[in-house]
């Protein structure tokens, strides 16, 4: 309780700055993070949940939906979490899109802030996206942990990719596996052999693997996300791959090193940059995004030379520093330490950079 406790002080805090009566989350992944990972989901397809949480400037907390669904969000989704149920006719929904809205602001006596678009409301999603990046103690243990079943599980899978089975039958692999960890596969990236140099982000065709294959993932469990990515190769590694990989490495170390506490997206990027061009690969990051910091979705933002977005002093970050042909990706926290790795396979073959003075092991290339 003592992690929603502080989270519903921050949106409150929040509130009250912008002079709003509460704010309405709405969003699969700010209901996760207000309630430790709990969800209101039903349809996947859709970012939007089955009920809304609201927070008002006074710390009241509440949970709109209609009927259908408040049964059992109460007695499952939000049980001992101590949210009011603020209940309202499916078929007021059907008639008033802003029916939600409405219902919050007559609990809360006040206009109403949103995570999502919603009709009434007054979206701050940036300023929801803001409070929910500095993560608490048991974030930060269930992201440990996450990264770790991960990590571990995608080593084993990448070392059963036999050749010629088709993109789409890693993926499948790689899903049925993210799923015996209790997560789930948001994204699954798949390139084979003259696909990684032709496209940053490859998805799975029935093109079968021959010589090398590339396999992303990012993975949400307990509402948080987790990404890698992993080489494998079939017999020798090619010179030019090498090279190219441990160039990445070099641009990943430097993305670590800049992510502190207080720098900026726009920072970093150019840290990247200028990594590159010392790397011998000057523009490749024009090509492709660099990654940024995840959370409750697989990027929360994206460093880019505009970005204002600082670092937190408790984050996670999936830099993902690309050249053509090859990647290095892995989920990294900043915490008082510096940074930790979380995702790193078991006895993966590594790449040694060095970051503030020690030396961090990129992921490498697997040959089978």
């Amino acid at each position: 309780m003592h992690e929603i406790d502080d989270k519903v002080d921050r949106l409150a805090r929040l509130a009250a700055s912008r002079g709003l009566g509460g704010i309405l989350l709405n969003t699969q992944p700010s209901f996760a993070w207000l309630t430790g990972g709990r969800s209101n989901q039903i349809d996947g397809s859709r970012e939007t949940g089955s009920g809304s949480l609201l927070v008002g400037a006074a710390g009241q907390r509440f949970v709109v939906a209609n009927n259908i669904e408040m049964p059992r969000l109460q007695e499952e989704a939000l049980t001992g979490l101590g949210f009011t149920p603020c209940e309202y006719a499916w078929t007021r929904e059907q008639e008033n899109p802003g029916t939600a809205v409405a219902t919050a602001r007559q609990a809360v006596c006040g206009e109403i802030g949103c995570d999502a678009p919603l009709a009434g409301g007054t979206l701050i999603d940036s300023a929801v996206i803001a409070a929910r990046a500095l993560l608490t103690p048991p974030e930060v243990d269930r992201y440990r942990a996450l990264g770790r079943d991960l990590g571990a599980i995608i080593g084993e899978v990448c070392r059963g990719i036999v050749p010629h089975l088709t993109e789409i039958e890693i993926a499948q692999r790689v899903a049925a596996a993210v799923s015996c960890i209790g997560a789930r596969a948001i994204v699954t990236l798949v390139a084979a052999d003259d696909r990684m140099a032709r496209f940053r982000h490859p998805a799975p065709t029935s093109k079968p693997w021959r010589a090398q294959v590339m396999v992303v993932v990012c993975a949400q469990r307990h509402g948080l996300v987790a990404a890698l990515s992993r080489i494998i190769v079939n017999g020798a590694i090619p010179a030019d791959l090498e090279r190219r990989t441990a160039a990445t490495a070099s641009v990943f170390a430097a993305l670590i090193a800049g992510t502190r506490a207080g720098a900026t997206g726009a920072d970093l990027f150019g840290a990247a940059a200028k990594a590159y061009a010392a790397a011998g690969f000057p523009s490749e990051e024009t090509r492709h995004h660099q990654g940024g910091a995840t959370g409750y979705r697989s990027r929360e933002w994206i460093a880019h030379p505009a970005s204002r977005e600082t670092v937190q002093a408790r984050q996670a970050f999936a830099w993902n520093p690309s050249i053509t042909g090859t990647k290095v990706e892995e989920t990294t926290l900043v915490t008082d330490a510096g940074f930790e790795v979380i995702t790193a396979s078991p006895a993966w073959p590594a790449i040694p950079v060095g970051v503030n003075g020690t030396t961090l092991s990129a992921p490498g290339i697997l040959a089978l």
